[in-house]
């Protein structure tokens, strides 16, 4: 049995207050916070001080992708570096995605990233991708979710024969993810546009790293954001948008959700700080490095995307973690559309978004607790389980040092990928220690995990009366402007 554990003299901050107090942790889960949770200590608790530091939800990032086989290439992370490179950075729960190949059941690719993930350090979940319909899907999506404590299903519009899904497949899914009390979440880039964008580049001899973002420019995921946003407002159900990364699809999301639709944005630590000159970088290797899609895009979108968390018109923060190496990369040499798409970032997450967030003014601490663990919690139907520090709560946390300095860099990251997006970047705020379960996993630079330790975390569906969906809107709504009757 894990020790029970007292953190003492931090400030608790949550996503709607911060106040000092002690937090004690017996058997995984939080036991008692506050002035009397000391007296409460079972004899031969371990102390943590946490004396000029914030204590933090652990982090959630919903959106990384874990030894995953994609483009020819699998990512030279698994579940097990992966979740244990997160802890390190203070995120101690994921959200991974279930790829289907084309016509394989849902079932069958569900059970196979189950038996990967069994190694995984950190806790972890999985979004399902629909990529073909038949009445299997139907068949294997309500399976999903009444059994196996999935309730979000994700639709790629773009990847042209791949895993591409027409407008045909996207209302039959999300017909049936609202049946389901389930979410569909969208990539949204028009992939016929995508297509055709990217054999004309080729054919004008643009073969380089820097046709990735010509080909992919903000009008073509403004306009599947936009019509994945349509789609899902005839039929009624929630949608969440993975990896927005411009502004027109921000305006698209903070348009909807004007008009009283539930509609969720995410963001990428990596697109609110990286620009598309990363395309233009003279060695092939350092731009193909940046090849991921949505591109990074020109720096007057980033501005816009800290609006729209600013706001609260977008939601989340994640990483789309993909790390694939620079031989991998190379096998799109000669042709851009070749390069295996990916980066990485978990490990970062937390502390660039506080570094260039926080620390700016842009936002508070409790609005970072909400866009880096609590709103993904809420959405996906796991808080206050996950997301907050709570009597009840699993005992995932994360002690801040609010002055602590890093210099972040491939050379000294504990993921395995040969590339930081972020080499060279010094941040102030960092993790000093990460616990999981209630267990101190890691403690200033020292890395203490093993694989297998990490839990599949069932997320319940959603009621199917709206209930459970209304409450979820609440929380997370900005607050209504009220209008005087002329």
């Amino acid at each position: 049995m894990t020790q029970a554990l007292l953190i003492r003299g931090g400030t608790v901050v949550n996503a709607d207050r911060a106040e000092r107090a002690d937090v004690l942790c017996v058997a995984g889960r939080i036991a008692a916070v506050g002035a009397g949770a000391a007296a409460q200590a079972p004899a031969g608790a371990a102390v943590l001080d946490a004396s000029g530091q914030y204590l933090l939800p652990g982090g959630i990032d919903p959106h990384t992708h874990m030894q995953l086989p994609f483009m020819g290439a699998t990512t030279m992370d698994d579940f097990f570096t992966g979740t244990a490179a997160g802890l390190a950075g203070g995120t101690t729960s994921i959200i991974d995605f279930v790829i289907p190949d084309p016509q394989e059941p849902l079932l069958d690719a569900y059970r196979k990233w189950r038996g990967w993930a069994a190694k995984a350090a950190a806790d972890y979940g999985f979004h399902v991708a629909v990529t073909w319909w038949s009445a299997q899907v139907h068949a294997d999506m309500g399976t999903l979710v009444q059994q196996e404590g999935v309730n979000s299903f994700k639709h790629f519009m773009a990847y042209k024969n791949a895993i591409m899904c027409d407008d045909e497949t996207l209302v039959h899914s999300f017909a049936r993810a609202l049946e389901l009390g389930a979410m569909p979440t969208v990539h949204a880039e028009n992939g016929e546009l995508v297509f055709l964008l990217q054999q004309q580049l080729l054919q004008r001899g643009i073969t380089g790293p820097e046709g990735h973002p010509l080909s992919r420019p903000p009008t073509v995921e403004a306009e599947a954001a936009q019509r994945a946003i349509a789609i899902a407002d005839v039929l009624g159900v929630p949608i969440y948008v993975v990896h927005v990364s411009c502004a027109e699809s921000a305006e698209a999301i903070a348009r909807a959700r004007a008009r009283g639709q539930r509609v969720y944005g995410e963001v990428l630590a990596g697109h609110l700080l990286i620009d598309d000159s990363v395309y233009r970088h003279p060695d092939f290797a350092t731009a193909a490095a940046h090849v991921m899609s949505p591109p990074f895009r020109p720096r007057g979108h980033q501005e816009a995307l800290w609006r729209g968390l600013q706001s609260g018109q977008l939601h989340t923060t994640a990483t789309d973690h993909c790390t694939f190496c620079a031989a991998q990369k190379a096998q799109g040499r000669e042709d851009f559309t070749r390069i295996p798409n990916g980066t990485g970032g978990i490990e970062e997450r937390m502390a660039v978004i506080w570094d260039a967030g926080v620390n700016t003014g842009r936002l508070t601490p409790s609005e970072f607790v909400a866009i880096t663990s609590a709103n993904a919690a809420r959405l996906f139907n796991i808080y206050p389980r996950k997301g907050c520090i709570a009597v009840g709560a699993d005992a995932d946390l994360v002690l801040w040092d609010p002055e602590g300095h890093k210099t972040l860099s491939a050379r000294t990251q504990f993921s395995k990928g040969d590339f930081n997006i972020f080499e060279g970047r010094s941040v102030r705020g960092i993790p000093s220690h990460t616990i999981s379960q209630g267990e101190i996993v890691y403690a200033q630079g020292d890395l203490r995990v093993e694989p297998g330790r990490g839990r599949y975390v069932p997320r319940p569906a959603f009621s199917p009366d709206f209930q459970a969906l209304q409450r979820r809107a609440e929380l997370l709504a900005p607050t209504p402007v009220q209008r005087q009757k002329v």
